[in-house]
């Protein structure tokens, strides 16, 4: 058994994640793509479900992506009859964004289609290696480069 440079290559978990994220990603592609929606438009409904009504700007602040293209999202949205924009009582320069109840079937309908996907990617993997999977994936994407550096007592800037 190597313990040398290749054998710790065969060992590293990047690619196989990157493979498997893509697999995921293309079929959840092709199961949103007939309900209208697109991975942008599931991640907004699925915010707006979890956090309520929230302003245009709170909602591009939680998806990280800027104003111009939150207007976007949101007129797609809107469009379909997912998502309604008000104007706020207390600040009238401000939107409040509110999902419809079209929007709560149409992201259940999605969760239900996502959830074959899953199915279908993960199949060789019983539910117990299901579970771990998810826990070791919340773990990993829960730490920071900067937390885990701090936890090892280690220079942040060394792990980028």
């Amino acid at each position: 058994m190597s313990s040398g440079p290749a054998a710790q290559t065969e060992r590293r978990s990047g690619a196989l994640l990157d493979y498997l994220a893509r697999r995921m990603r293309l079929r959840s592609e092709s199961v949103l793509a007939p309900l209208g929606l697109r991975p942008r438009h599931l991640v907004a409904l699925t915010v707006l479900r979890d956090a309520g009504d929230t302003s245009q700007q709170g909602l591009a602040s939680t998806l990280q992506i800027d104003s111009t293209n939150i207007v976007g999202l949101l007129n797609d949205l809107e469009t379909a009859g997912l998502v309604e924009r008000r104007r706020s009582p207390e600040d009238r320069r401000r939107h409040v964004v509110s999902l419809t109840a079209a929007g709560v079937t149409r992201l259940d309908e999605a969760e239900c289609a996502l959830a074959g996907v899953e199915d279908e990617v993960l199949g060789a993997l019983d539910q117990a290696e299901r579970d771990t999977l998810y826990d070791l994936l919340r773990r990993a994407t829960s730490e920071t480069p900067a937390s885990c550096a701090a936890a090892a007592g280690q220079d942040p800037d060394a792990l980028c």
